[in-house]
């Protein structure tokens, strides 16, 4: 062999070795993709422990409102280390609350917990979800029937309305039985004012009609001087009062009030009034036995008011949500149980001085 074709074998099988070590190293890319798959299904394991704890879209009416503001805080403490939440303050406007439905969704949410802003919106708010096939749970303000019942991933949690006018009615009858000096004319009847919710809330309507059948029903004659709303909020409840002080002075008889906040309201108007001192009293229920209303029991500014569960409607919206989003029964693993309109009935309980501790224990 000439040194010449010597010289040309070898440089063809110094190529040939480093396309085979090019080789060796595209091996090692592989071996890096592998690292890298490696990690994905680090993320996957996330992604399935993400999975264990669904998105629950959550809309509240008004953050501000007092009562569901601790409804509020049952949704996020019943939520913890079990749900990731996207939680909404409608600011009481229904357009808002829609705009934000159409943002949970989009944000990847897998149930829905609503506190309607407007009952009559309802069906609007099904159509959304029923488009996204994401189930419903509506909570504090119930949608009519007919909207319960057009969309089958559709439940509801709140109370039986008329319960806690009812409840309300007994704590006044009985109040009014136990205490002659309410009758300050001494004609046998209740002149009262009334402040009511917002007109068309369910409870607000429920409440207004009931307290007062009961009381008549308990076999004691009513005569109404006033009933307007003050739309569940404390500073209109004090100026509703102050201009029923200011038109009816002291032929008021009793305050009764849809809700705690209004009831405060009333309570502020009248110890600026001279009330609670020097023996001049005015008997004031409300509804919620909120904190602040449970403090104006125990002071004796407040007659009694009526346990509206927060702790237990916030628990059972989150356990219901949880369910519904993971494809469980509804009421798996839970204590709750649904009526036929597909709704969990959280219990009322009266509250008075004698059992302050009822009240306190719910806010716990």
């Amino acid at each position: 062999m000439s040194k010449k074709k010597l010289l040309s074998l070898l440089a063809v099988c110094a190529l040939t070795f480093s396309l085979t070590a090019c080789g060796g190293s595209k091996e090692t890319g592989t071996g890096t993709t592998a690292g890298n798959s490696k990690q994905t299904t680090t993320d996957t394991s996330k992604d399935t422990a993400k999975a264990e704890k669904p998105k629950v879209g959550v809309t509240i009416y008004k953050f501000d409102d007092n009562f569901m503001s601790f409804v509020r805080r049952a949704i996020e403490t019943t939520a913890k280390d079990k749900a990731e939440l996207i939680l909404n303050d409608s600011q009481n406007s229904q357009a808002t609350q829609n705009e934000q439905v159409d943002m949970m969704i989009s944000k990847g949410a897998k149930v829905l917990a609503i506190n309607l802003v407007d009952p009559q919106a309802a069906p609007s708010i099904i159509s959304k979800a029923q488009a996204a096939k994401l189930p419903v749970v509506f909570f504090n303000k119930e949608p009519s029937a007919e909207a319960m019942k057009s969309y089958d991933k559709t439940w509801y949690v709140g109370t039986t309305s008329a319960e806690s006018g009812i409840i309300q009615g007994k704590i006044v009858a009985d109040s009014w039985k136990a205490n002659a000096k309410f009758d300050k004319n001494k004609d046998g009847k209740i002149q009262y004012v009334l402040l009511k919710g917002e007109p068309g809330h369910p409870d607000a309507e429920a409440r207004t009609k009931y307290v007062i059948d009961e009381v008549v029903k308990q076999g004691i004659q009513v005569e109404q001087l006033e009933l307007q709303t003050g739309m569940w909020d404390t500073v209109k409840g004090k100026d509703l009062m102050d201009a029923w002080l200011a038109k009816h002075g002291d032929k008021i008889e009793y305050v009764i009030a849809n809700n705690d906040a209004m009831a405060l309201g009333a309570v502020q108007s009248l110890k600026a009034a001279g009330y609670f001192a020097n023996d001049k009293f005015m008997p004031v229920v409300g509804v919620d036995a909120i904190p602040d209303a449970l403090e104006q029991i125990k002071s004796g500014m407040m007659v009694g008011t009526v346990l509206n569960d927060a702790k237990n409607q916030g628990k059972a919206t989150v356990d219901l949500s949880i369910n519904a989003a993971l494809g469980k029964d509804i009421l798996d693993g839970t204590q709750w149980k649904l009526d036929e309109n597909k709704a969990v009935r959280v219990p009322y309980v009266a509250v008075t001085k004698d059992n302050i501790s009822v009240g306190e224990e719910a806010y716990k």
